[in-house]
C-alpha cells in the first residue's frame, strides 16, 4: 500500500523494541486499535507500516539500512518510546529512529510541518510508555532536537511505572488519570493533523496541470529565462564559494562544547614525577569544568585511556561522547617544568589548538598560571563564555607555598588511588602541606573526607576529626563546592538535616555542574524521602561519568528507597558487573523488600554477590525472624554483635523488623542513635520500618532526630 502523498512508502511507521513487546503484546494490540481508530478519523485509506518480528527477518550478510531506506518513506514516524527504547546501541535507535530523522530533515516536506493554527508539529510523534530517567530525556532531546513530546500510556500509581493498558483493573488509581480510549484517540488525530498540513502544502507546491500548462503567457516564458540565468549564476557562484571560501559551507548548528581530558603522559624518566603531572592534568579538567559552556568528563571516565597504548583517538572520542579531546605529555627536572598540550578535533583527529611550555617553576603562580592559561586559550578557541566569577575561580591562587603545593599534589594522588596503605601516604601528605602552609584550604578538605570515610559513628574520634577539619576548610575557603557538601554530610550524619540542607543549596549554586556535589546531594535527599530529587541530581552525577562506583551506589540507594526496585536492581547490577564491591547489603534489602527469601537462601548458600559475611549474616537472621526461626536469628544477631560491625545496632533492629517484636526493634533503634550510627539517618526511609510508621516511640525518635517529617 502507497501513501496518500505521491513519493512516500507509508503514511505511518511504527518503531519499537522488540522486548517490550513481549509478554501481553502490547504493542501490537496498541497498533491495532490505532488502525480501527484511524478507519473512523480518515476518509481515505491510511498506510501503516509495522513489523510484528522487528529485523529478524535481516540477516549479518543483508544491508540493514537498505532494506529499511523504502520503509522508511514515510510521513510521520512514530517511537513507541520506553525505558528499553532510549538505547543508542539498538537496533531500533540506530537503524530507524535516527536514519528516518536524518532523511525527513532534507526530504521536501523537512522534519517540521506547520500546522494552519500557527504552531509547529514534528514527524515523528512519540509514544511514552513509561516514565523515563532525566538522562533519557535528554538523549531524546538531544536526537530530536527539541523537547519530548507526544503522547503518554504510562501507569504511574506508587511504585509503579508500567505501559497504560486498554482494560485496566484499578483505573482511579492512576496518577496520570489518563485513559487508553482517550490516548488513542489523541494519537489518530495528531496523525490527522499532521497529515491534512502536509496535504495543503503539497497541493500548494505541486506541480502544474498540463491543462494549465498549454496556455501559459510570453511573459511567463520571458520570466522563466530569466530565472533559470539567475540560477545558472548563483550556482556558480555558491560553487565558488564552496572551493575557495571553505567557512561560507560550514554549517551555522553549534558544536556541543564536549571535551575529554586524557591522563597526560609522562615523559620523565622515571615514576617520581608522576604525580606533578597527573595533578596539572587534574586542574586543568577541573577549571574546565568551571566553564558552565563546556561538557567536561570527570577523571574517573577518562582514566581508563591512562599510558601510551591507547586506541586512536577518534576511538576514545566516540567511546566518551565528546567532539574534542585535550591530550598532554610532559616532564618536570628539579623546578624546570615542560608541558605540551593540543586541542584535537574528534571526527577528524585535526589539531585545533596546541601549546608547549618550557618553564621554570620558582612560585605557585608559575604553574597555577600555566593551569588558567590552557583553559582561557581553550574557551576562546570554542567561542565558549567564561563569566567573571568563573574567571576568577580558574585564577585562584589556592597557596603561595610553592612546598606546599607540591606535597598537596603528591596527597591528592595517593589519596585517589584508594586501599588504605595509599590514603595513610595521602595524609601524611596532607600533613606536611599544612604544616608548610597552615592557610591552605584544600589539604584540610582532603583530610576531612578521608576521616569522614573512616568513621562509622557521629561519636568517634574520627568522626570528630573529620568535623574538626572541614570546619577549618571552610574557614579558610567558604567559597569551595566540594568543601561545603563535605560539612553537609557532616550535618546530616549529626541529624541536622536542616542545617545540610543549607549546605547542599548552597554548594550546588556555586558549582552546579560538579559530580561530586551532585552525587553527595542525590544521596542527601534520598534521606529525605524526596525521591524525584535525589534521582534527579544521582543521574545528573552520572550523566558524564556513567562507570563511576560512587554515583551509581548512590543511584541504587536512589532508586532502592523510591521504591522502584526494577530500576535499583538494573543500576545494581552495572555495579557489580564493573567489579565493584561493598552493596551487598543492599541487594539482600531489595530481595527482602520483594519477599524473595527462597532466592536469599540460594545466595546465602552459594555467596556469590561480594563475598560479605556480616550482610549475609543480617539478612539471614532478618529470614529467620521471618519464619520464626527466632534462636537462630538471635545467635546470627549476638555474632553480629560480637564482631562489632558498622551501624551493628541499626542492622540488629532491620533484623528483627522481619519479626513480631516491636519492642525488640526499638530498643535497637535507640542503642543505634545513643550510639550515633551513621546509617540511622536512613530511618525515615526504610522499607523494613514501614509498618512502624504510626507507631508513637518511633515518632518520638525520628523527632529527636529532627528528621523533617
Amino acid at each position: 500500500m502507497s501513501s496518500i502523498i505521491p513519493g512516500y512508502t507509508y503514511d505511518i511507521f511504527i518503531s519499537y523494541r522488540q522486548k517490550d513487546n513481549k509478554g501481553d503484546k502490547w504493542v501490537s494490540e496498541f497498533v491495532d486499535a490505532l488502525k480501527t481508530e484511524l478507519e473512523s478519523t480518515f476518509k481515505e485509506e491510511v498506510s501503516l507500516y509495522f513489523d510484528v518480528n522487528p529485523h529478524d527477518g535481516l540477516l549479518e550478510t543483508h544491508d540493514v539500512n537498505a532494506s529499511l531506506k523504502e520503509k522508511l518513506k514515510c510521513l510521520i514516524f512514530i517511537p513507541v518510546i520506553s525505558r528499553t527504547y532510549c538505547d543508542p546501541n539498538s537496533f531500533a535507535w540506530e537503524h530507524e529512529l535516527k536514519p528516518f530523522i536524518e532523511t525527513a530533515q532534507a526530504d521536501q516536506l523537512g522534519l517540521k510541518i506547520n500546522l494552519p493554527n500557527g504552531n509547529v508539529a514534528s514527524r515523528v510523534l512519540p509514544v511514552r510508555i513509561h516514565d523515563l530517567d532525566i538522562t533519557d530525556i535528554k538523549l531524546c532531546e538531544t536526537l530530536l532536537g527539541g523537547v519530548l513530546r507526544g503522547v503518554d500510556f504510562v501507569y504511574k500509581s506508587l511504585g509503579v511505572n508500567r505501559p497504560l493498558r486498554d482494560i485496566e483493573d484499578h483505573p482511579n488509581d492512576n496518577l496520570n488519570k489518563t485513559y487508553y480510549r482517550d490516548q488513542i484517540n489523541k494519537v489518530a488525530n495528531a496523525i490527522k493533523e499532521i497529515i491534512t498540513s502536509i496535504k495543503k502544502h503539497n497541493q500548494q507546491d505541486g506541480k502544474v496541470t498540463k491543462e494549465e500548462n498549454t496556455a501559459e503567457p510570453s511573459h511567463i516564458k520571458n520570466l522563466k529565462t530569466k530565472i533559470i540565468i539567475a540560477s545558472i549564476i548563483m550556482l556558480a557562484l555558491i560553487m565558488l564559494g564552496y572551493f575557495f571560501i571553505p567557512k561560507l559551507s560550514k554549517s551555522s548548528k553549534p558544536v556541543e562544547k564536549s571535551i575529554a581530558v586524557l591522563p597526560f603522559i609522562n615523559d620523565s624518566p622515571n615514576d617520581s614525577t608522576a604525580y606533578f603531572m597527573n595533578g596539572v592534568m587534574e586542574e586543568i579538567l577541573n577549571n574546565l569544568q568551571k566553564i558552565s559552556d563546556f561538557r567536561v568528563l570527570p577523571r574517573t571516565s577518562v582514566e581508563q585511556f591512562r599510558g601510551e597504548s591507547r586506541p586512536a583517538i577518534s576511538l576514545i572520542a566516540k567511546k566518551l561522547n565528546v567532539n574534542y579531546i585535550l591530550d598532554g605529555s610532559g616532564q618536570k627536572y628539579g623546578n624546570k617544568f615542560v608541558l605540551r598540550v593540543q586541542l584535537i578535533v574528534a571526527d577528524n583527529e585535526k589539531r585545533l589548538w596546541g601549546k608547549s611550555y618550557d618553564r621554570e617553576i620558582l612560585e605557585t603562580t608559575d604553574i597555577i598560571s600555566i593551569q588558567s592559561e590552557i583553559a582561557q586559550s581553550i574557551a576562546i578557541e570554542l567561542n565558549a563564555i567564561i563569566t567573571p566569577e568563573e574567571k576568577q575561580l580558574i585564577n585562584k591562587i589556592p597557596t603561595t607555598s610553592l612546598k606546599a603545593y607540591d606535597a598537596y599534589l603528591k596527597g591528592q594522588f595517593f589519596y585517589e588511588k584508594s586501599p588504605n596503605v595509599e590514603n595513610e601516604k595521602a595524609v601524611l601528605w596532607f600533613n606536611e602541606a599544612i604544616k608548610l602552609d597552615s592557610t591552605f584550604a584544600l589539604p584540610w578538605t582532603y583530610l576531612s573526607m578521608y576521616y569522614c570515610r573512616l568513621a562509622t559513628t557521629a561519636d568517634s574520634p574520627e568522626f570528630k576529626e573529620a568535623k574538626r577539619t572541614s570546619e577549618r576548610a571552610l574557614e579558610l575557603d567558604p567559597t569551595s563546592g566540594i568543601a561545603i557538601v563535605n560539612m553537609a554530610e557532616i550535618l546530616d550524619n549529626e541529624f541536622n538535616f536542616e542545617g545540610a540542607e543549607e549546605k547542599i543549596k548552597l554548594a550546588l549554586k556555586i558549582d552546579p555542574n560538579n559530580q561530586y556535589i551532585l552525587r553527595n546531594a542525590g544521596r542527601f535527599y534520598t534521606k529525605l524521602g524526596r525521591r524525584d530529587e535525589s534521582i534527579l541530581l544521582c543521574n545528573r552525577a552520572l550523566q558524564n561519568d556513567p562507570n563511576n562506583p560512587t554515583a551509581l551506589a548512590y543511584l541504587t540507594l536512589a532508586y532502592f528507597y523510591a521504591d522502584r526496585l526494577t530500576e535499583a536492581l538494573a543500576t545494581l547490577k552495572k555495579y557489580h558487573e564493573l567489579e565493584y564491591k561493598g552493596l551487598s547489603w543492599l541487594y539482600y534489602e531489595i530481595l527482602l523488600d520483594e519477599g524473595n527469601i527462597d532466592k536469599i537462601d540460594k545466595i546465602l548458600e552459594e555467596p556469590s554477590f561480594d563475598d560479605d559475611d556480616n550482610a549475609r549474616n543480617v539478612a539471614l537472621a532478618a529470614v529467620n525472624f521471618k519464619l520464626g526461626h527466632k534462636n537462630v536469628a538471635e545467635k546470627l544477631c549476638a555474632q553480629l554483635v560480637a564482631k562489632k560491625i558498622d551501624n551493628c545496632s541499626y542492622w540488629i533492629a532491620f533484623a528483627h523488623a522481619y519479626g513480631d517484636e516491636p519492642e525488640e526493634v526499638c530498643t535497637w533503634l535507640e542503642r543505634s542513635y545513643v550510639s550515633k550510627e551513621k546509617h540511622l539517618a536512613y530511618l525515615g526511609v526504610e522499607p523494613a520500618f514501614k509498618k512502624f510508621r504510626n507507631e508513637l516511640w518511633l515518632k518520638k525518635l525520628l523527632k529527636k532526630m529532627k528528621f523533617p517529617i
